[in-house]
């Protein structure tokens, strides 16, 4: 996408949030993504083995992968909050399979779900689109 076509999308607010520089967190503060992000930002800590190996796999899986990116669409179905409060607005995304589907149209390689609410959908829907759940 290039910068006229966000611009565009941007509309009134474009020039202020396209040129805006941060004075408040000094830039040798911020990690920044990239193809080594895991080696660099998880490894130096108490990871244990098996995570640093998750989260590789994580980073380098979809249609972001070895970018040091991930896109994930978090879900939260009666732990903190009420499904009815969530999606009263949109009752079809109380079935696990439209939510999948919406990460799909979004473009978006993970899927969080509940375990038990994944399950049944995984194999079909997710699996064959490389989205994970």
């Amino acid at each position: 996408m290039g910068k006229i076509k966000i611009e565009e999308l941007l509309g009134s607010e474009a020039e202020n949030l396209l040129s805006h520089q941060c004075k408040t967190i000094p830039s040798n503060q911020i990690h920044l993504p990239g193809p080594d992000f895991v080696e660099r930002i998880f490894v130096p800590s108490n990871r244990n083995p098996q995570t640093l190996r998750s989260l590789q796999w994580l980073f380098n899986t979809g249609r972001l992968a070895g970018t040091g990116y991930l896109s994930i669409l978090p879900i939260d179905q009666g732990i903190e909050h009420s499904a009815g409060a969530s999606f009263a607005k949109n009752p079809i995304y109380f079935d696990p399979e439209n939510i999948v589907q919406l990460a799909l149209e979004g473009g978006l390689q993970w899927c969080g779900h509940h375990f038990w609410r994944a399950g049944a959908h995984v194999k079909k829907i997710c699996a064959p689109h490389s989205v994970y759940c």
